[in-house]
C-alpha cells in the first residue's frame, strides 16, 4: 500500500531590509504547511542560497542593495527550472513587472498586500499558478486605454507609466516639489525619476521634455 505524504512548501525569502524578512518568516510560520528555506539579503546570496537549498519558492525583492531581484530571478531560474518565483516590490512598476515576467517570474505583488493574502499568494505559486496582483494590472490596462498615438512614438513608449504620469505634471508646470505631494513620493525620488524621463527622450531639459510630449501626443488632423 503506497502513503502519500504531503511536504511543506519549502520558501526562501530575498530581501534587504531585515524587517521585511523577518515579518514574512513569522507569517510563514504561523500559516503552517511551510518552512523557511533560507534568506539572503543581495543579488549574489540569493543565487548561492538558493543554489544550496533548492527553495519551492522563493519571494523575491525587486530591488536589492547590490542589484536586481529581477537578475538574481533569471539567475536562479536558469540553475533551477523548477523553482517558482513570487516578486514582491514597494512600486507598481510596468517596467519592472514586465521584466519580471520575461525573467520567469511566476507572480508579481506590492509589499502593501496583506499578510493572508501573500500567504495565499505563496501557496499560489508554488502550485503551479501564475499571479498578477490587481493594482499593477490595472495600472497596466490604465496605459494601454491611455490611446496609441503614446505608444506610437518611439521615445515615449520607453516610458514607465509612472514616468508617463510624471511628464504630464511636468508639461503642466510643476515642480518636483509639486508633483511629489501629489505622488506621495519624495522630492528626490521624482527628481531620479526626471533625470530618467530626460535620459529616455534625449533631451536635456525640463521644458524639452514638456515640449517633446506636446508634439507627440498632438491627436492626427489637428493643428
Amino acid at each position: 500500500m503506497a502513503f502519500v505524504t504531503s511536504l511543506p512548501l519549502r520558501v526562501m525569502i530575498v530581501d534587504d531590509h531585515e524587517v521585511v524578512r523577518n515579518g514574512v518568516k513569522a507569517l510563514l510560520e504561523q500559516a503552517g504547511g511551510m518552512s523557511v528555506a533560507g534568506e539572503a539579503a543581495t543579488v549574489r546570496e540569493a543565487i548561492e542560497r538558493a543554489e544550496w537549498a533548492r527553495p519551492d519558492v522563493v519571494v523575491m525583492d525587486v530591488r536589492l542593495a547590490d542589484g536586481s531581484g529581477i537578475e538574481a530571478t533569471r539567475e536562479i531560474l536558469s540553475k533551477l527550472p523548477k523553482t517558482q518565483v513570487l516578486m514582491l516590490t514597494t512600486f507598481a512598476d510596468d517596467e519592472a513587472l514586465f521584466a519580471s515576467i520575461m525573467a520567469g517570474a511566476a507572480g508579481y505583488v506590492l509589499k502593501q498586500i496583506k499578510g493572508g493574502d501573500l500567504i495565499r499568494a505563496i501557496r499560489a505559486v508554488g502550485a503551479g499558478e501564475n499571479l498578477l496582483d490587481p493594482a499593477v494590472t490595472k495600472g497596466l490596462l490604465d496605459r494601454l486605454r491611455k490611446g496609441k498615438h503614446l505608444l506610437q512614438d518611439e521615445r515615449l513608449a520607453r516610458l514607465s507609466g509612472q514616468e508617463e504620469r510624471i511628464l504630464g505634471f511636468i508639461a503642466d508646470g510643476k515642480t518636483n516639489k509639486q508633483i511629489g505631494d501629489e505622488l506621495h513620493l519624495a522630492e528626490k525620488t521624482v527628481k531620479n525619476y526626471v533625470s530618467s524621463i530626460l535620459a529616455k527622450l534625449e533631451v536635456a531639459r525640463r521644458a524639452e521634455a514638456a515640449a517633446y510630449l506636446t508634439r507627440h501626443t498632438t491627436p492626427p488632423g489637428t493643428a
